[in-house]
């Protein structure tokens, strides 16, 4: 039974294949000049459109909040300053705003997926903005998470301590800066699909992230895959596409 919830509640938003229409501009909405919302990428690709709040101005963002919300009544945004969130309020009274996340959303989160969950793990406390950035994103999608943080190899009994919580996940989305070591050890502990997001976090030569992303790029723990610095949204839509493909696998 979970199996057949799983499958239903995880494709209802999407078709295999994208109609003609879902590729055409008559899927934009357009406001004034400066966006072209894409109204349909949820239809096409099963992860929504999510608004990058970073160097907009507050007025952009609610004009495409207002816009998103009307069409498919959820909407994400990410990398939002802190500053904007009491004239979002304001405008959103009923919307979900996270500080740590720098995110919010507003709406219901679409139908829970049965049976699956994505574990993010993180090294260190100050890696969990782009953890909880990813977390919003999977848990508007109806997605379950485990959260297991602060478990970085430089006190690694803390993550022995949450091995059961680990091994209960479908997919892992391990975050860490500094020398970026925790993807490659728990890639050579567990089974399950590795995503390593680099964080920007730690002194002079961790390079804003860089060290943290080639240690993980150069990982020697096969099955690793790697996204952006601080890319939780990123990590996020992989994860959720990953457990896409287990749920079809099920059928």
């Amino acid at each position: 039974m979970q199996n057949r919830k799983s499958r239903s509640a995880i494709h209802q938003n999407y078709k295999s294949v994208p109609k003609k229409e879902q590729l055409r501009s008559s899927s934009l909405h357009t406001i004034e000049e400066y966006a072209k919302i894409d109204m349909s990428r949820r239809d096409r690709t099963s992860i929504p459109e999510v608004i990058y709040c970073e160097n907009k101005s507050i007025g952009r963002i609610i004009a495409i909040a207002k816009a998103l919300y009307a069409k498919q009544k959820l909407v994400l945004g990410t990398r939002c300053p802190k500053e904007f969130f009491p004239q979002l309020k304001k405008t959103f009274p009923k919307g979900l705003f996270l500080k740590d996340a720098h995110s919010f959303r507003i709406g219901k989160p679409l139908a829970q997926v049965f049976g699956r969950r994505i574990g993010i793990v993180s090294a260190g406390t100050t890696d969990i903005t782009a953890c909880e950035e990813a977390a919003l994103i999977l848990e508007s999608l109806g997605v379950e998470v485990q959260r297991v943080f602060d478990v970085g190899v430089a006190g690694i009994h803390r993550l022995f301590a949450n091995d059961t919580k680990l091994r209960d996940c479908d997919v892992l989305i391990v975050a860490a800066g500094m020398e970026g070591a925790l993807p490659s050890v728990i890639a050579g502990l567990y089974p399950q699909p590795i995503i390593a997001l680099p964080t920007s976090v730690g002194y002079g030569t961790a390079l804003s992230g860089f060290t943290a992303l080639f240690a993980m790029l150069t990982s020697c723990a096969p099955g690793v895959s790697v996204v952006n610095i601080d890319n939780g949204v990123g990590a996020a839509a992989a994860a959720f596409k990953i457990i896409s493909i287990k749920v079809s696998s099920n059928k």
